[in-house]
């Protein structure tokens, strides 16, 4: 690939449709891009790695480059270790996204923005609703960590919708990923040999499977469909039916705040576990995906439970309690 991420079948007359996807260099971003290239209208695929969105100089040689008519903006990075720390990884969520939509205001053929955003904009709080509807304000909104860079970044996103009211810019929030492939600070906490939750807590989880996102993604690129959208698999699960459909025996801990169970994490290995991930397996959190389904006609063919028992395949889990795994 060259600067730009084009393979070398890429480059010839650009006829079609033209889709630069920011963010392609992981398990999702060469999914979404394997499948707009199996799509029939689309000529022109060009895939990014996250990184490039970080820089100024370099995402706007990249998108007068690649002159797309759709950007898929994947790069929000939600774990520090892998972006450098905690000070990169907002650099890279806020100002890489402010900085992209800079070069895409300048982009005259730009017609569609697809921004993968996600469920953590919502915050997780004890007085939550029992459903997050995409115009539900907030009980608590994130004050740090990946939910308060995607509020940030999802800021920019609608000042740019309103610069560029010809662009059909779609913003898409996404529960939890699972399925094979996918690795996760989340996904790891709930596989562990003993798994521990909060004393009195027993949240709602929900998830998407990997392949799903990728369906969404691709539909909100080949079309025209603004809006923000929940994406998420049917249904939800408390955590004590995850942990005995994984096999993994619980202990409730005495929590003495989100830094003392974070830590107690962490500890075990699991370093992205950060104050949000702890709200989320104290307090949890359900998305209302009617409006996906309304508007766009997507349907999950997975549910939050078939999407776990698909990671729990893909890698292997092998039950602690032999059994528990039964009614699956």
């Amino acid at each position: 690939m060259d600067g730009t991420g084009r393979s070398p079948a890429d480059e010839g007359p650009r006829r079609g449709r033209r889709v630069l996807v920011i963010g392609a260099d992981g398990r999702l971003g060469r999914s979404v891009v394997e499948a707009l290239r199996a799509q029939g209208p689309v000529r022109f695929v060009a895939g990014a790695d996250g990184a490039d969105a970080s820089g100024s100089p370099a995402v706007a040689r990249l998108i007068a480059d690649a002159d797309p008519d759709t950007v898929v903006h994947l790069g929000l990075e939600p774990r520090p270790s892998l972006a450098g720390g905690r000070a990169a990884m907002k650099e890279r969520n806020v100002i890489g996204t402010m900085q992209l939509l800079a070069a895409c205001s300048k982009a005259p053929g730009l017609k569609r923005l697809v921004v993968k955003s996600s469920g953590a904009v919502y915050g997780c709080a004890p007085r939550d609703p029992a459903l997050f509807g995409e115009d539900t304000p907030p009980h608590q909104p994130p004050t740090s960590g990946y939910g308060k860079d995607v509020a940030e970044a999802e800021g920019y996103v609608r000042g740019f919708a309103r610069r560029r009211p010809d662009v059909a810019v779609s913003v898409l929030r996404f529960a939890p990923f699972a399925g094979p492939g996918v690795a996760s600070p989340l996904l790891d906490y709930l596989t562990m040999p003993v798994v521990p939750t909060v004393l009195g807590y027993d949240p709602r989880l929900q998830f998407v499977h990997i392949d799903d996102a990728v369906r969404a993604l691709v539909l909100a690129a080949v079309g025209a469909h603004p809006g923000t959208y929940n994406v998420a698999g049917d249904g939800a699960m408390l955590l004590s039916q995850i942990t005995r459909r994984l096999g993994r025996p619980s202990f409730p801990v005495v929590s003495f705040g989100s830094g003392f169970f974070g830590a107690l994490i962490r500890r075990a290995g699991i370093a992205d576990f950060t104050p949000d991930q702890v709200a989320l397996v104290r307090y949890g959190r359900v998305l209302d995906t009617a409006r996906l389904k309304t508007r766009l006609g997507w349907e999950p063919e997975h549910t939050t439970a078939q999407a776990l028992r698909a990671h729990a395949e893909a890698v292997g889990l092998t039950p602690v309690v032999p059994g528990w795994t039964k009614g699956y």
